[in-house]
């Protein structure tokens, strides 16, 4: 089993910027490819960010390239998300997951149904 535990969310202006942490625990971290989704009220979930075991290899959706940055540090066992130019249609709740790599360097899937294990989730928010 591994549990994920996200942080970081919150109320921000649009324009602005949080990071986003997600600490996991109960495996070897860097065994694990970590995503980031997020879903808004009414809609379905939507996949924002994966990143490979190492770190070395990650994957974003089109609506925040450029704006997010995945990135993770396997030393503290976190997985990090951070949000710049922050629009109101970012609102939603974002969630990390994790899936078992096996020994493929360059795994980082978009597939919600992919992961095995998921966050609870963190609100953000970003007023207009």
């Amino acid at each position: 089993q591994v549990q994920l535990v996200e942080s970081g969310g919150g109320l921000v202006q649009s324009g602005g910027s949080l990071r986003l942490s997600c600490a996991a625990s109960g495996r070897t971290f860097s065994d694990y490819a970590m995503g980031w989704f997020r879903q808004a009220p009414g809609k379905e979930r939507e996949f924002v960010a994966a990143i490979s075991r190492s770190g070395a290899y990650t994957d974003y959706a089109d609506s925040v390239k450029g704006r997010f940055t995945i990135s993770r540090d396997n030393t503290r066992d976190t997985v990090y998300l951070q949000m710049n130019s922050l629009k109101p249609e970012d609102t939603a709740v974002y969630a990390c997951a994790a899936v078992r790599a096996y020994g493929s360097v360059g795994y980082r899937p978009s597939g919600s149904n992919e992961y095995s294990y998921w966050g609870q989730g963190t609100q953000v928010t970003v007023s207009s």
